[in-house]
This record gives C-alpha cells, sequence and structure tokens, in this order.
C-alpha cells in the first residue's frame, strides 16, 4: 500500500500534481473538506454531527475527523494506497493519523511538500483570480493565507522531518518537471518497501509448491516454519535438538521457538524485496506475533491471500500424497486427513477472518493444474507491482 500526504501553499499545484498521482499509481483521494461534505449530503451521522458543529459556528472535531477518515480507508480496501490533502494540518492531527495507520496496519510512506517562493504564488494566485472569479484571489487575502499556511504547517514538516520521511519538492519548475521529482521521491520510497504475502489454504491446497515458485518469480524469500524447523533438526544445533525432543514426546513447538527462527530469517535476509508467509501464523496469537515483528522491522503485510479447494478434492490430493516421499505423517490414513483438516479449520479460519477485516483476503481458485494456479496468484500479485 502506497500512502502520501501531499503538502503546499496555496498556488503551489497540489491539485495538478493530485490529478497525476490519483491515475499513475490507483490511490484513493482523501480531501478532508471533500469527505465532510460528502458526510453530510448523505446524512449519515457523522455528517450530522459536522453539520451541526458548522452551523453553529465551531470547527469540526479531530475525533469526527479521524472516524471519517478511518470510515473511507475501511470501505476502498482494493485501493493501492490513499493520497492525504489537507490532512493533517496541525501537529496533533499528525499524532492522529500515525496513530490510525498502526491501527489499520500501515503506514505514511513519505509526506512530498512542494516548495514555492510566495511571490510565486501570489503571481500564481493573483493570475487565477483574474479567470476564476473566485473573491479570496486578491493580494491580502492571499498573503494572509499563505501566512496561515506557514504557521501551521511548520510544526507538522517537523513531526515528519523527525520520522525521515519529509521530502521537498521544487514547485515552481514546469509541471513535468514537478512530476518527474515527484515521482522520484516515490519509486525510492518504494524500493525501501518490503512486499509481504501471507499465503493461507488447507492442507493440500498447494501452498508450499506454489509459495516456492512465487518466491523465486517475484525475489521474495520463503518463510515456511516447517522447513525451518526441519532445517534446525538437521542442523543438531542448539534449538533443533530442543525440537527434535518436542516432537519425539509427541508435543507443538512452541510459539517461543519459532518466533526466534522467522526474526532470525527476517534479519539475515538481506536485499530481498520481500517475505512470502508459509505455515505462520496458523493462530490468532501467531497473527499478533507476526504483526508485531513486521512492524519491528519497519513493515507491514501487503497481501493476504488465501488458496480455494473444495474437501473432497484435498481429501484426494492428500490421499494421493500418502503413496509418495512426500508423505506427511497426516497423510497416512482418511481419518488423519480428515482430523487435520478440522483442526486447520479449527485454528486457522479465525485468523483469516482477523485478516479479512484488517488487510481485506483475496482467495485464488486452486482447482486445476500447478501453471494454471499459479498464473492466478501472479495475477493477483502483479496488481500489487504496477
Amino acid at each position: 500500500m502506497l500512502n502520501i500526504a501531499l503538502f503546499g501553499p496555496p498556488g503551489a499545484g497540489k491539485g495538478t500534481q493530485s490529478e497525476f498521482l490519483l491515475e499513475q499509481y490507483n490511490l484513493f483521494y482523501i480531501s478532508t473538506g471533500d469527505l465532510l461534505r460528502k458526510e453530510m449530503s448523505e446524512k449519515s451521522k457523522l455528517g450530522l454531527e459536522a453539520q451541526s458543529t458548522i452551523a453553529s459556528g465551531g470547527l469540526v472535531s479531530d475525533e469526527v475527523i479521524v472516524q471519517i477518515i478511518e470510515k473511507t480507508i475501511t470501505e476502498n480496501p482494493d485501493s493501492n494506497g490513499f493520497l492525504f490533502d489537507g490532512f493533517p494540518r496541525t501537529y496533533i492531527q499528525a499524532y492522529i493519523l500515525e496513530g490510525l495507520m498502526i491501527k489499520l496496519n500501515t503506514s505514511l510512506n513519505c509526506l512530498i511538500s512542494l516548495e514555492v517562493d510566495e511571490e510565486v504564488s501570489v503571481s500564481r494566485l493573483l493570475n487565477r483570480g483574474k479567470t476564476s472569479g473566485r473573491t479570496d484571489d486578491n493580494e491580502l487575502v492571499i498573503r494572509n493565507r499563505l501566512k496561515e499556511y506557514k504557521d501551521k504547517t511548520l510544526p507538522v514538516l517537523k513531526f515528519y522531518k523527525d520520522r525521515g520521511i519529509f521530502f521537498e519538492v521544487k514547485g515552481d519548475q514546469p509541471i513535468e518537471e514537478v512530476n518527474r521529482d515527484i515521482q522520484k521521491v516515490i519509486k525510492e520510497e518504494l524500493n525501501k518497501s518490503l512486499y509481504n504475502i501471507v499465503l493461507f489454504g488447507y492442507p493440500g491446497s498447494g501452498r508450499g509448491s506454489q509459495g516456492l515458485a512465487l518466491a523465486k518469480k517475484y525475489e521474495l524469500e520463503y518463510v515456511s516454519t516447517g522447513q525451518m524447523l526441519d532445517y534446525e533438526i538437521k542442523t543438531k544445533s542448539k534449538i533443533g535438538k530442543r525440537i527434535f525432543d518436542l516432537y519425539e514426546n509427541g508435543e507443538l513447538v512452541p510459539d517461543e521457538i519459532v518466533v526466534q527462527l522467522i526474526e532470525k530469517k527476517i534479519e539475515n535476509s538481506k536485499g530481498v524485496k520481500g517475505f512470502i508467509f508459509k505455515g505462520f501464523p496458523r493462530t490468532l496469537v501467531q497473527s499478533y506475533i507476526l504483526d508485531g515483528l513486521l512492524k519491528k522491522h519497519g513493515s507491514s503485510i501487503s497481501r493476504v491471500i488465501e488458496i480455494e479447494v473444495p474437501t473432497l478434492e484435498l481429501i484426494n490430493r492428500l490421499d494421493a500424497r500418502s503413496k509418495t516421499d512426500r508423505c506427511m505423517p497426516y497423510d497416512t490414513s482418511i481419518s488423519k486427513i480428515v482430523k487435520r483438516l478440522q483442526e486447520h479449520e479449527k485454528k486457522t479460519v479465525p485468523v483469516i477472518e482477523k485478516y479479512m477485516q484488517m488487510h481485506g483476503l483475496t482467495k485464488v481458485d486452486g482447482v486445476g493444474c500447478f501453471e494454471e494456479v499459479f498464473q492466478r496468484l501472479s495475477d493477483e500479485i502483479v496488481k500489487d507491482i504496477k
């Protein structure tokens, strides 16, 4: 997800550049003024509250504004990201937006400020006033607006400078050159962002083979808890010996061990474009652990995909696998297969439902030959990469 805040004084050209960005990156435009008007016209609960405040001469509270913004973001899960215009306007709103982004498991990638000399802004707005018919396009009002912008915006800009995501672009250049410089900033920020996929599916859905193939094609690091546990046992590491003892006693490997291995994998994977997680998270607890691990490393989940295969097809596949060297312990009888599928439904389906609410969930048909399913999965990933 790409989230941008575009700043600039009146006359900086934000409107023109916003149109380019919305089209080029398929972003959803968030203007607090537009959103307030929309809510009021629809007579929603928040809209009526805002209308009542405005009618009495007051300013709409941050509490109402942040609820409207959160509602807008959650109602547009198919967007590649959001372009914020006119928010945050204050230091407090900057903290509010940061908290909202954390809650939605995303973040602001960058704040881009179009820097324009005051005299250039005045000249542009005076020229606009000759054709716009706007009464506020006169020099006295313009200079007051520029002063107000400067006084209110400086603390906000400092907030984002301190977080290392503030970028200045010279706004007095030709439109094409301004757009080129903005694109350069965005591309550099996108290159820093890891692309992380959580791949769900019942046993027998093909998660393992598809996950490995996707990781290879898109230069992602494949993270399979089963694979990592087996590696530790084979190398006879300290953790591996503990895992082996747990297996021998028929016990489950605790999250404490699994998390150590995943964090080690993330820290040691340098230069990768992201991760594809298979087999983790399996439980609600593990889903919160993964969110925290990625957040710790300045990243988050980019896409959640579930490979869907009918139950009878799953049973047939797992039964067929039991007759190969890829046989798993739960493949050895139909009753064990059914029990494993039921266990997955009990523990993992709640995780899928959580991710559906937080990130949106893409369901991909897993029926067909390997190449057909792989193409369907690739088609979803390409949407993000574009």
